[in-house]
């Protein structure tokens, strides 16, 4: 089964075509530009790219696949969570394209792209497994025992860790988005200069990012105007949140026997986080998996794969028009049909 994918939740349009026999198989990502100079997504405008570029992108993957609309067997769309208007270019698109090459579609859960992200490597994960999500919307720990069948061990209870990269980068005067820019500014600095708190490091699998969000800012007022604090104020951030990271990883680890763990969304690529569970997976025996840095941020091939499987396993979507810009993870279910993933 060949999927197209149509990913447009937020400020990346991502378009690809997967098939279930012979893995990816095209995929492009265009990030948008237009939100630097506002500091962070204006919603309008994230829209109006959308619109721009979604329809050259398909032609684009078809093109680089060797395919036509012929040989598209489904559609898969993201549906939510994102933003309301940006979820309706691509839902829209996906449902006259069904229409018009007759061929069903499904709408997918965008965090459950990212979960199964991982799913397009060839060294990848099998069910069951901790999923440690950390995106600028999300921080949570999830027992993924099947498709569908998603169990929410922790979560932010305040700023997720993507989203606290960015309010420190936008404090250090870093341009948007910012967590990238943040982690090349902290490869300069010293990360045990600042002793930054970690918020609730002692107990459960929950996150709080606020904390230490409130200390940056005090230190960058402090010492912001020196060159080298500003690394070292990077540094002990970055530090902070990765170790806070580790500590309630392996306590999800522990506490449901698992052994594997996959790291998924935006945070997922900075080279640090992976280097350091990478090590402590060597050393207290569990396997670690990642997808690719380019499908740690939004992208099409993550909501081809999921849509696919959700295809094979029976389900489809009528035409209407649903996207939610709220969707909790929790309320997905598994497919009725028992489903082999591919």
């Amino acid at each position: 089964m060949r999927i197209l994918g149509i990913e447009s939740s937020c400020d990346e349009t991502g378009i690809a075509i997967y098939d279930s026999n012979s893995g990816l198989l095209a995929h492009h990502i265009f990030s948008q530009k237009t939100h630097e100079e506002y500091g962070g997504v204006v919603p309008e405008l994230a829209s109006r790219d959308h619109v721009r570029k979604v329809l050259p992108m398909i032609q684009g993957v078809l093109k680089e696949a060797q395919l036509t609309p012929k040989d598209i067997d489904g559609i898969a769309y993201t549906a939510g969570p994102g933003l309301a208007g940006a979820l309706m270019v691509g839902a829209v698109l996906a449902q006259s394209l069904r229409f018009a090459w007759q061929i069903p579609a499904i709408g997918v859960h965008h965090m459950e792209g990212h979960l199964l992200a991982p799913m397009l490597e060839a060294n990848a994960p099998v069910f069951p497994f901790v999923a440690l999500l950390v995106s600028g919307g999300h921080s949570q720990l999830i027992r993924v025992t099947a498709l569908g069948e998603y169990e929410i061990l922790g979560e932010s209870l305040d700023d997720a860790a993507g989203e606290a990269f960015d309010k420190t980068a936008k404090l250090l005067g870093l341009p948007y988005p910012g967590g990238p820019h943040l982690a090349k500014l902290a490869c300069q600095g010293n990360p045990e200069r600042f002793r930054f708190p970690r918020p609730l490091l002692e107990r459960g699998l929950d996150f709080s990012f606020s904390g230490l969000k409130t200390a940056v800012a005090n230190t960058i007022k402090q010492y912001g105007h020196d060159e080298q604090a500003r690394a070292d104020i990077a540094a002990s951030f970055e530090q902070a949140v990765i170790d806070t990271l580790l500590v309630k990883t392996l306590r999800a680890l522990e506490t449901t026997g698992l052994e594997q763990i996959v790291i998924a969304g935006g945070v997922g690529a900075n080279l640090k986080l992976r280097e350091s569970l990478s090590q402590l997976g060597k050393k207290q025996g569990f396997k670690v998996f990642y997808p690719r840095p380019i499908f740690c941020t939004d992208n099409g091939a993550m909501i081809a794969y999921a849509g696919c499987q959700r295809l094979l396993a029976g389900e489809v979507d009528d035409f209407r028009i649903n996207v939610r810009a709220r969707w909790p993870l929790s309320e997905l279910q598994a497919p009725i049909a028992n489903h082999e993933i591919k």
